[in-house]
């Protein structure tokens, strides 16, 4: 699919800052936007500054909501922990236990990756004790109406230090087998009770093993929980076998990361999957445990622990890709016809006929550009959200989802999987009607942008035809769009949790409309 190129969403571990809702829908969310509120729980060590949070919000369509408050309630754990603000939201204390923030500016949604409130810090007190826990219900104010609810758990835990093993640079072929260290230590002063890997890879980084104690969705390996105890001081290390998938770009590189967290903190995390709708992840069906080397001692019943500096949890894998597998994109147009004054769908894009995946993802760049040019005697009523009015002087990014103009440069998601499509419709009014009116579009257009595709194993067929009451004695035409499967399993695997801030992986939330694989 297709997406606006100022999203920045990964921001420390909270998610993106500032994404821009592009749409040719009015500014302000229609009284039918439904909204979704996500606040992920927060496990505190006692004696610790505490922990920044926000609120993410969610909403079937792209939208701005003005005059945004939020009112955070922690009555049922009043005196024990405190709430304050942590970004530039103005707050107010109206009572004990309860804190509510009105947002500087307009929240922009969108329907995909949503956005987050100002964070607030959520610290323990002095009496504060191991095992406290309570509620924060937390409310959503919109222009004076109320909007929506969210139950979140607050639990005082021990405090631990976790730290990551150091980096590893590596290399394969596509489809080749690699082999990739996996190493915690203990860097704190308290042994820490079992340890979980939370793994963010690469859309090209695949596994076949499938541990008791990992989880996986189809051939990707998302999380491993190790209940062995790591005392202070000491580290843990096992290995991991890889494979590059057969669609693999090459020459090129590929990366993926582990970062360790505790069982409470995973646990915190994880709560996030069901109310993201991602994809139910799969405990691995061998009879074989992934194991920590030199680790005898086992969990034992404690209470919840969590990490006090979660910079230094991270190991990574820098996985240089060699021989040569390159993709051709393939134009694909459309015909359509009616009368005049009749408004009708062009529906076009591109095809990734292979045989490697191109995936921009973590550069947040999109993997080709796209030009389309309408049709004489037609007006673009309706254009999908990711593309802008194009011009001799260039490109309008500002103006992105604006009808009316005659040509317009299109965007593509971060991602295309080899033998899928991603196409979008263009809403077409016929004021005139011109027999065999054409129109084109290219992909792999020239732009003097970030990303884009320019070694295409097939240049001649990087242009279709939009034809608009075609000539039935057999001029013009154009491709019809070819059908794929839902891209809903790609990215990167860490974005099962994607609205965490860590990864990018299996977008439940996907476009209902626009550019779509």
């Amino acid at each position: 699919m297709l997406k606006h190129p100022t999203r920045r969403w990964l921001a420390g571990l909270g998610v993106a800052g500032a994404l821009v809702a592009a749409s040719a829908s009015p500014a302000v969310a229609a009284p039918a936007a439904d909204i979704e509120l996500y606040f992920q729980d927060t496990t505190l060590a006692a004696d610790s500054p505490g922990k920044s949070q926000a609120l993410r919000l969610f909403a079937d369509q792209p939208a701005v909501l003005p005059d945004v408050t939020v009112r955070y309630d922690y009555r049922s754990l009043a005196g024990k922990v405190t709430l304050a603000d942590d970004g530039n939201a103005q707050c107010t204390a109206p009572e004990a236990g309860v804190l509510v923030c009105a947002e500087t500016f307009e929240v922009p949604l969108d329907e995909v990756y949503g956005e987050q409130t100002e964070p607030v810090l959520i610290a323990p007190t002095d009496k504060a004790k191991l095992g406290d826990s309570g509620e924060l219900k937390i409310s959503l104010q919109v222009a004076g109406k109320q909007r929506g609810s969210y139950t979140s758990r607050i639990r005082i835990g021990e405090g631990v230090d976790l730290a990551g093993g150091p980096d590893s640079k590596l290399s394969a072929a596509p489809g080749g087998s690699f082999e990739a260290p996996l190493t915690v230590v203990n860097v704190g002063e308290k042994a820490v009770e079992g340890v979980v890997a939370f793994f963010d890879l690469d859309y090209s980084i695949r596994t076949k093993e499938r541990f008791s104690n990992c989880l996986y969705v189809e051939d990707h390996l998302l999380a491993c929980q190790f209940d062995e105890e790591i005392p202070a001081g000491e580290g843990r290390t096992t290995t991991l076998n890889y494979q590059l998938g057969k669609d693999t770009y090459a020459p090129g590189r590929q990366y993926g990361n582990a970062e360790f967290m505790t069982y409470a903190d995973f646990e915190d995390l994880f709560g996030l999957r069901e109310d993201a709708g991602a994809r139910a992840a799969a405990r691995g069906t061998g009879s074989a445990k992934l194991t920590l080397r030199d680790a005898p001692q086992k969990l034992r019943a404690a209470a919840a622990q969590t990490d006090t500096d979660r910079g230094n949890n991270y190991t990574s894998w820098n996985i240089t890709v060699t021989g040569k597998n390159g993709t051709d994109l393939e134009a694909i147009g459309d015909t359509v016809e009616g009368a005049a004054g009749a408004v009708v769908t062009a529906t076009v894009g591109f095809r990734n006929n292979g045989p490697a995946t191109l995936n921009y993802i973590r550069g947040d760049m999109s993997v080709t550009y796209l030009d389309v040019d309408v049709p004489a005697g037609t007006t673009a009523v309706e254009v999908p959200a990711e593309c802008a009015p194009r011009s001799g002087n260039g490109t309008d990014w500002g103006d992105f989802g604006k009808p009316g103009a005659r040509a317009y440069r299109c965007l593509a998601d971060t991602i295309s999987v080899a033998g899928e499509t991603s196409t979008g419709d263009f809403r077409l009014r016929i004021d005139k009607v011109v027999p065999n009116a054409q129109g084109t579009i290219l992909v792999n257009a020239k732009c003097e942008c970030e990303g884009g595709f320019r070694d295409d194993l097939k240049p001649a067929n990087d242009r279709a035809l939009i034809v608009v009451n075609a000539d039935s004695s057999g001029g013009g035409g154009g491709t019809l769009p070819i059908t794929g499967t839902s891209t809903g399993l790609i990215v990167g695997i860490g974005g099962l949790l994607l609205v965490a801030g860590v990864g990018g992986y299996l977008l439940a939330k996907r476009r209902r409309t626009h550019f779509v694989a």
